[in-house]
């Protein structure tokens, strides 16, 4: 027999064929471009390459309005929090709409690790720049004249390329006798001692004596010196909530937490939600860190970071009328859900996010159905009430052995549920679902759900960007890319009937 992928049956008008060779809905240029925007990561993952990515969000690019890639930039890096993606847009139009890419950059590029990734992504090439050009220089120059010495000092971390590069690249003019010290302290150039911002001056006469009290400059310039930990728990004071998020095992492993009142502190603050808040905390985040937690680190800050999860479960709004959430189960699942990253890969696999999701949205609907799928439906049965890291453990747990997106529609038709709301959570790679000539076999499904619940709707939940969904967009069909609760605002939208409910739509709102 010939090779059943090269050789299969020819796609239908209107149709595509997904990572497996099964029959899909390929989406439209400007959908592409969101899903890819909010989904994809740029690196290697189950199905897609990181190169497939670039080429595919590129070529998207190039089919929409540039208005609509500004806008797509400013909704993946705001709402769905997204950071390469974001960057990428944004050197994109630097190229192809040099006038709207000041705004956009305005927006996007607000932090100095977002700067770097700019700076690298319009270096390398691949946005059709073969130089780094006068207009991405002067946006790159003004933001290093305009933001604060604290953001400055700040976005002095990290490398490839470093702020010193930058800075050796695009030559910024000091506004005064401080910045122009610090830019020749940064880059190895001579400087004005005197001139230099105190922090730095402070941070130089600690190397030379440490016995001085520790500088006043951002904590990484300091962890990977010698340092006590009586010294790792005074820098846990000065660590965002993120920063602490992430250090957790290195204040523990350093002895931080052997300092009396420390544990206390730092649990304290990580369960304050309204830190949380300020500090813009997705939920998988904090599922990410407590997912990474050495068990020597102390049950009280387990504890805090399980407890800020809870309180931002809570803030999920809830969907009306009689909800089912079908998380997929099947391998692909089982892969981290930001790529492939090598050593740096996250602990945060697929399964994770579609499990977070379930139990959130099953939080504010207590009377909710849950059905797990790979091949077919695993029925579980959940607590509403139970707290998140037992439902997310008993989801979590469950692994499958395919893909069939349309079984858990066609146990919902068996069964006769009535239902006004489905959510499939999945990266939408079905292929083991019974075929159809026309139609991919959710929607086959899905008319049948219709015919006994007319005004039913349907939301497919995309975790991967793979460029098809197994249903089509329509006004009682919504496909959603991302894994942030920034997608809870265009859910509820699309629930309530209000116009403009569609994705691209919401995107569209965007002001630029």
């Amino acid at each position: 027999m010939a090779n059943p992928q090269l050789f299969a049956p020819a796609v239908p008008t209107g149709h595509s064929r997904n990572q497996e060779g099964a029959l899909a809905y390929a989406y439209g240029a400007e959908h592409l471009l969101a899903q890819m925007a909010c989904t994809g990561t740029l690196y290697d993952g189950f199905y897609g390459k990181a190169e497939d990515q670039l080429t595919a969000v590129l070529a998207a690019a190039a089919q929409v309005d540039p208005i609509f890639v500004a806008q797509t930039a400013i909704y993946a890096r705001h709402t769905a929090r997204m950071k390469d993606m974001p960057a990428l847009l944004t050197a994109y139009l630097t190229r192809a709409a040099p006038d709207l890419s000041v705004p956009v950059f305005r927006a996007v590029i607000d932090s100095g690790r977002m700067l770097r990734t700019f700076v690298q992504i319009v270096r390398s090439g691949r946005v059709g720049r073969k130089s780094f050009g006068t207009r991405p220089k002067r946006l790159v120059q003004r933001w290093l004249e305009e933001v604060p010495m604290p953001v400055l000092l700040q976005a002095a971390t990290g490398k490839d390329p470093s702020l010193a590069d930058i800075v050796r690249l695009v030559h910024p003019r000091p506004a005064d006798a401080t910045r122009r010290a610090f830019y020749g302290w940064l880059i190895g150039k001579p400087y004005d001692l005197a001139a230099l911002p105190p922090e730095v001056a402070a941070f130089e006469a600690w190397k030379r004596d440490s016995t001085q009290p520790l500088p006043p400059v951002p904590f990484e310039w300091l962890t990977h010196r010698p340092l006590t930990g009586a010294q790792w728990a005074e820098l846990s004071e000065r660590m965002g909530w993120h920063g602490l998020r992430v250090n957790l095992n290195a204040l523990t492993a350093h002895g931080a937490f052997a300092v009396p009142g420390v544990t206390e502190r730092v649990a304290a603050r990580l369960g304050n939600l309204a830190a949380a808040r300020k500090a813009k905390l997705m939920p998988h985040q904090a599922l990410i860190a407590l997912a990474s937690l050495k068990s020597r680190v102390p049950k009280l800050i387990k504890a805090a970071l399980l407890g800020v999860l809870e309180e931002s479960l809570a803030e999920v709004p809830a969907l009306p009328g009689r909800v089912v959430i079908c998380p997929d189960i099947s391998p692909s699942m089982q892969t981290p859900v930001t790529g492939d990253r090598q050593s740096a890969s996250s602990k945060l696999l697929c399964i994770d996010v579609a499990a977070l999701l379930t139990v959130a949205i099953l939080r504010k609907n207590p009377q909710a159905g849950v059905l797990p799928f790979d091949l077919g439906v695993q029925p579980i049965t959940l607590d509403p009430q139970a707290n998140f890291g037992t439902n997310h453990a008993r989801l979590a747990a469950l692994k499958g052995n395919g893909t069939a997106v349309s079984a858990p529609l066609r146990a919902l038709v068996e069964l006769r549920t009535a239902v006004d709301l489905v959510i499939i959570l999945s990266d939408n790679q079905s292929w083991a679902d019974a075929p159809q000539p026309e139609r991919t076999a959710l929607l086959a499904a899905w008319e049948e759900v219709k015919a006994r619940n007319p005004e039913a709707r349907l939301i497919c939940i995309d975790l991967q960007a793979l460029g098809t969904s197994q249903a089509p967009e329509r006004a009682d069909i919504l496909n959603l890319g991302g894994f942030t609760d920034g997608m809870f605002g265009a859910m509820h939208r699309f629930v309530a009937r209000e116009s403009g409910g569609d994705w691209v739509g919401l995107i569209k709102e965007t002001s630029v």
